[in-house]
């Protein structure tokens, strides 16, 4: 499965439509900060959850399971992700799930931590110390196993991001 990480587009919704369409993912995950009508949203099967620039009335957090990998999806603006991503872990722990995804920071992060898988796709609109706006491709297909690779906003792979993690050990 092919799933589309993305987060901090703040009002690009032409932008993120193009990324959407270029990745042909079977999911989007949006980790928030969207900042524009829930309706200019792609209308693609999609967890999005609010940022703290969002005024849409969708859920803070979100769960999205597919095969054995469990979701965590959040901003992240409530667990401290600027400065440490302990909060994150334990949280996603707590929710059961063994990979989490969120934004707030603008700065791409992809790291194994115990258990769980940390994600932040970056931003699309507005990257903070790191040079090009970024977005995260996950893809699964073996249990326990996924695929993780960065992007900037015109397809171009980003090489010292992602890489093959496993969850749950």
């Amino acid at each position: 499965m092919r799933i589309l990480i993305i987060s901090d587009s703040h009002g690009e919704a032409r932008l993120l439509r193009e990324i959407v369409d270029r990745v042909n993912a079977d999911h989007v995950i949006h980790c928030g900060d969207f900042t524009t009508d829930r309706n200019e949203l792609p209308n693609v099967p999609m967890t999005v959850v609010r940022g703290n620039c969002d005024w849409e009335e969708v859920p803070e957090e979100d769960l999205w399971q597919v095969g054995q990998a469990r979701f965590f999806v959040t901003h992240g603006h409530r667990y401290q992700v600027k400065s440490t991503l302990l909060p994150m872990r334990y949280r996603a722990e707590e929710a059961g799930a063994q990979i989490a995804c969120f934004g707030h920071s603008h700065f791409p992060v992809c790291e194994q931590d115990g258990p769980i898988l940390l994600i932040n796709p970056g931003s699309i609109s507005s990257p903070r110390g790191y040079p090009v706006p970024t977005y995260a491709v996950l893809e699964t297909g073996e249990e326990n196993r996924a695929e993780v690779a960065f992007y900037t906003t015109q397809g171009t792979p980003v090489h010292d991001r992602g890489g093959t993690f496993r969850w749950g050990e």
